[in-house]
């Protein structure tokens, strides 16, 4: 399975450098990456843009994307999933839960639903 990871702006940078170089192969995009969604884009638009572009949203956002993704659902929309990160894990464990999701995941695991990490 071949899963690419968008972060959403609120995702430290750092993340992404450690994903890429972990694994050069993994599709990582952050805000600024061309065709990529700018700075203080809305949480609809970026889960529209997941689900146009394939990606599994990876964010912080524990308090408002339910809602938006409930919403999203509602409009007969989907997404290839979204990944709340864990701040009592350190990079290092979190790049390996993304990386293993990435290497070991069935097609459409993910698929409409919010999974916090450790998954």
């Amino acid at each position: 399975m071949t899963v690419r990871y968008r972060l959403d702006e609120n995702v430290k940078y750092a993340l992404a450098i450690a994903l890429r170089a972990r694994d050069p192969e993994l599709v990582v995009w952050v805000v600024g990456d061309p065709g990529a969604p700018p700075p203080g884009t809305p949480d609809p638009v970026i889960l529209r843009w997941c689900e146009g572009h394939d990606f599994v949203l990876l964010t912080n956002n524990r308090r408002t994307m339910p809602p938006h993704l409930a919403d999203h659902l509602r409009e007969g929309r989907h997404v290839p999933g979204i990944f709340v990160l864990n701040p009592g894990l350190s990079v290092g464990e979190t790049v390996e839960n993304l990386i293993d999701a990435a290497r070991f995941s069935l097609e459409g695991e993910y698929r409409d639903q919010i999974r916090h990490l450790p998954l």
